[in-house]
């Protein structure tokens, strides 16, 4: 499939999706991304108890980091807190919008251009002219790396070598997509035949030949990217210089950033790159109370988390924040 083909299902697919989430808009329904295969399974089963108590919390794909530090937040907030998470693996961004659009998630894990998209009703098909007004802030958390992976024997250096390859840009309608084609569209890369899948079945592609390349976003290091670093010699194709001005300059929320030495097993030089921010989003028809004690819970026991806890803190907690802030966020983060 060439990559105006699969754009074109693209929106599609995401068109689909924004006009289902687009359904819930005005307020909040019920109870209540990374890319990843959306199998939408249950970390754990929902404690028994109130209903009031227990809340839904979507996250992204298992390979990713959505996954697992949502899992802490589920353990942090259930031993400071009487709420108690699900937490679901989903597609990621994209498809989280839609989920607390329509209440069937009360938090998720979103990339901040997205949420900009979503709330303002521009840059990408599935929200271009259909305001998602119901969505709101919560806080920023980390830097979400643009990574493009490729084994060390594919003579892909550039991101110029990317013409004409095949490459996995994530799944279809998470932010990993999105942000691929934005990049691949900035520096000229029109030609190209497009795979999507989450970011542990692009690291089998790569393993057994079937692409030349995948776009991975996440805060390194990405589980998929450490595993299959482990059994095949990979290299990360940097996004610097003009290459990194023009994308910058073609979408104002990227910023730079950089893989250390050593992220990756083989990888022994550090490569830049550029990043959005992941970010915890919620909906206006959350009772304040809630987001409030889940907030708080979270950014008063960092402590107890083992993933990004470099970035995560109540001083950054607003910065790349693109939304309107939930007002139970509010009364946390001005106290």
């Amino acid at each position: 499939m060439t990559s105006d083909q699969t754009r074109r299902r693209f929106i599609s697919v995401v068109g689909a999706a924004g006009i289902t989430g687009l359904a819930g808009c005005s307020g909040g329904g019920d109870a209540g991304d990374e890319g990843s295969e959306t199998e939408a399974a249950e970390s754990t089963e929902a404690d028994s108890g109130n209903e009031n108590t227990r809340l839904s919390w979507h996250a992204g794909g298992t390979g990713g980091t959505y996954f697992p530090l949502s899992n802490e937040f589920k353990t942090v907030v259930e031993d400071n807190t009487d709420f108690s998470l699900n937490v679901q693996s989903t597609g990621a961004s994209v498809e989280n919008v839609g989920s607390l659009t329509d209440g069937s998630a009360d938090f998720a894990l979103i990339q901040n251009d997205i949420a900009f998209f979503a709330k303002n009703g521009t840059g990408i098909d599935a929200f271009d002219g259909n305001p998602i007004e119901n969505l709101r802030g919560v806080a920023t958390l980390y830097p979400e790396t643009i990574t493009v992976v490729t084994l060390a024997d594919s003579n892909i250096s550039t991101l110029s070598d990317l013409s004409g390859k095949t490459i996995n840009t994530g799944d279809l309608g998470s932010g990993t997509q999105v942000n691929a084609n934005q990049i691949l569209e900035a520096v000229g890369i029109t030609e190209f035949t497009e795979q999507n899948a989450g970011f542990s079945q692009a690291s089998e592609q790569l393993a057994n030949g079937d692409i030349d390349a995948a776009f991975v976003v996440g805060g390194w290091p990405v589980g998929a990217i450490e595993d299959l670093a482990t059994t095949n010699d990979v290299q990360i194709v940097p996004i610097q210089g003009e290459n990194r001005q023009t994308v910058k300059g073609a979408a104002s929320w990227f910023a730079d950033d950089t893989i250390p030495a050593g992220t990756y097993n083989g990888v022994d030089e550090a490569t830049e790159t550029i990043a959005v921010q992941a970010m915890i989003a919620t909906r206006a028809g959350l009772d304040a109370g809630t987001v409030e004690t889940v907030t708080a819970a979270l950014f008063e026991n960092v402590d107890a988390l083992t993933i990004k806890t470099e970035f995560i803190s109540t001083g950054s907690a607003q910065d790349g924040m693109s939304i309107e802030l939930h007002e139970g966020a509010t009364a946390f983060f001005e106290n």
